[in-house]
């Protein structure tokens, strides 16, 4: 997955993910609604003084104003791999909102002199994804308003993170550059300690963890680097010195937000974590930009649960007497599918092997790929698996892929696995449990190849910046799940039973997440009910479970993305073999899918059908 996500690009207050201008809740440009201050003129840079409809002046106006984007926001810009300003921290404050306010409003001006009815089919589409990002960044400012209730937006570690780990200048440089970011620390948690108000416990509980792994980031490892570094004696005592006070700022914070979370657990009216369906409605236009509504997605995901529990009942019928011949089938369909699911997954890795044996099964895939002629890869571009760092770890997700951004997309992309060290012994049998032989991998198809790493590779090189960098969730994640079924329809594992089977009941973690995600934050799902239907329905081990639903309280609509994107993608090859019949190549259709970067599914639809 990428290593941005919307909330901490809003926050930087520079966005990167997406959605066309037609699903947003209101097309209109917005007006001046600033929470803390008036919104000042706007810049000059966006005023335009007559319509404009060319294509070569669009290119030019919408070049300036990504480039403007990212120069508003340096951590941005160390994501998309760009480090001219690298020493420079945003500082979440209200001064910084009313510029970001003032800033949409101005661009959002500029682009209404444009007709996107004018523009060639890609421009169109830049068009929509501008305009979208920064009616969203206004509604995330003035309406979300998670910089006052989510403390674990506050985190210094990512950029810096990036910044020690990728070789884009010498070392001593790159040190020279984190103390300058080191130096920031103090004004940046004073901003959040101002914008904190009301937050929810389970937000401030994930602000605790992950600046408890800012600690280890900048902590004692990083004194020791520099001090064998190449740095001059007096840079190594300035860089301590500077480096001792970003940790006592941050065990600062953490302290307080331990304070905030023991006052929050004995609180009656503490705010709830649930956004309601306005909220919801709104956000899922905006992050996930789909051709459904919330509640469409919701009633397709619930059809979708029936149809993968008929296909699994199928093959359990099939294959229960092989594995329980002296036992009779039980009626209850979700109970015999559950007990053979539960015979099977004592197949697993041992825990000591875990990260091993992701890392052997990625060249297997690559030439699985290759032989079967399913979509160009680069093997310039390298993947490295390794344990996540600890400062990403704690929002429930066990595998993400963080990649390089476009400026600087021969830099490793990495496959983050995190470790089962912490886990209890039961803990880690059940992680083993649902992450089986064959569920293993599906996991590395999904987060490797063909799935996410390879989709990315694509991306950095499609046509534009505005397309690379303005990152549709829906789409990366919904490629990542449709490259699970396809790799299983071209021969993965032979067509074995026991492989669908699984696929089917890691498919179902796809439909359920957007079904609970869903009925958690708009109809009031418990977590009891959350938990019967990950359990029985889902097939999921209480261990994947319990995180899931930790997931579910930390974010919102972003878990629905998988299934939006992935029964977009499907629905749609589906429909062009249909019509091109012996004509449709397989390989040609991912190569053009992916060659549109990351644009939403519905816009990358609408220019290979154009293209036609």
């Amino acid at each position: 997955m990428p290593p941005i996500t919307f909330r901490m690009r809003l926050l930087t207050i520079t966005a990167v993910s997406v959605m066309l201008a037609s699903c947003s809740p209101n097309d209109n440009t917005p007006t001046t609604s600033n929470p803390d201050q008036e919104v000042a003129a706007p810049s000059d840079s966006a005023q335009t003084a007559a319509p404009a409809s060319t294509s070569e002046e669009f290119a030019r106006a919408s070049d300036a104003l990504m480039q403007r984007m990212l120069s508003r926001s340096p951590e941005w810009s160390i994501y998309a791999g760009n480090y001219e300003d690298a020493d420079q921290v945003t500082i979440p404050d209200a001064a910084r909102r009313a510029d970001d306010l003032a800033f949409v409003e101005a661009e959002l001006a500029g682009l209404a002199n444009f007709d996107p009815e004018t523009l060639p089919p890609e421009q169109r589409i830049d068009y929509t994804l501008l305009t979208n990002e920064l009616q969203s960044m206004h509604w995330y400012v003035t309406e979300f308003r998670d910089w006052q209730w989510d403390p674990s937006n506050y985190n210094v570690a990512g950029p810096i993170g990036l910044l020690l780990n990728t070789p884009y200048a010498p070392e001593a440089d790159r040190l020279r550059t984190v103390q300058a970011r080191l130096q920031q620390v103090p004004e940046y948690y004073q901003a959040a300690r101002s914008n904190i108000n009301n937050p929810t416990r389970e937000h401030t509980g994930l602000a605790i963890i992950q600046n408890q792994g800012t600690l280890n980031l900048i902590g004692s490892s990083l004194s020791d680097r520099v001090a064998a570094s190449s740095l001059e004696t007096a840079e190594k005592q300035q860089f301590e010195q500077v480096r001792q006070r970003a940790v006592e700022t941050v065990t600062g914070f953490i302290t307080e937000m331990q304070a905030l979370a023991e006052t929050l657990a004995e609180a009656d009216e503490a705010r709830p974590f649930r956004i309601g369906a306005e909220l919801y409605e709104a956000k899922f236009a905006y992050d996930i930009q789909s051709g459904f509504t919330a509640r469409e997605l919701y009633d397709r995901a619930v059809e979708e649960k029936n149809r993968l529990h008929n296909d699994m009942d199928a093959i359990t019928i099939e294959l229960w007497h092989e594995y329980f011949p002296d036992q009779a089938m039980p009626d209850d369909r979700l109970e015999r599918i559950g007990q053979l699911i539960d015979h099977l997954s004592d197949q697993h890795i041992e825990r000591e092997n875990f990260i091993t044996e992701i890392e052997r099964q990625i060249p297997l895939l690559t030439a699985f790929v290759n032989e079967h002629d399913l979509l160009d890869q680069d093997p310039t571009r390298p993947l490295v698996v390794r344990e996540t760092p600890e400062y990403m770890r704690g929002g429930g997700a066990g595998a993400s892929v963080s990649a390089p951004g476009p400026f600087n997309p021969t830099a490793d992309t990495y496959y983050n696995v995190t470790p089962l060290d912490d886990y209890t012994d039961e803990q880690a049998a059940s992680y083993l449990r649902e992450y089986n032989q064959w569920v293993l991998q599906i996991l590395n198809i999904h987060e490797a190849i063909p799935g996410h790493y390879t989709q990315l590779v694509h991306g950095n090189k499609s046509t534009g910046l505005i397309k690379s960098l303005l990152r549709n969730g829906a789409m990366i994640e919904g490629w990542a799940v449709y490259s699970e079924r396809m790799m299983l329809e071209e021969g993965w594992a032979d067509q074995e039973p026991k492989m669908w089977l699984m696929y089917g009941k890691w498919n179902l973690r796809v439909v359920t997440n957007a079904i609970m995600d869903y009925a958690v934050h708009v109809l009031g799902m418990t977590q009891d009910e959350a938990m019967d239907m990950m359990l029985r329905e889902a097939f999921q081990e209480q261990t994947e479970a319990e995180n899931k639903w930790r997931r579910i309280t930390l974010s919102q609509v972003q878990l629905t993305s998988y299934f939006t994107g992935y029964a977009e993608i499907y629905d749609f090859r589906e429909r062009r073999k249909a019509e091109l019949g012996d004509d449709f190549d397989l390989k040609t259709f991912h190569n053009r899918f992916l060659g549109y970067g990351n644009a939403p599914v519905p816009a990358i639809i609408d220019m290979m059908e154009g293209a036609d």
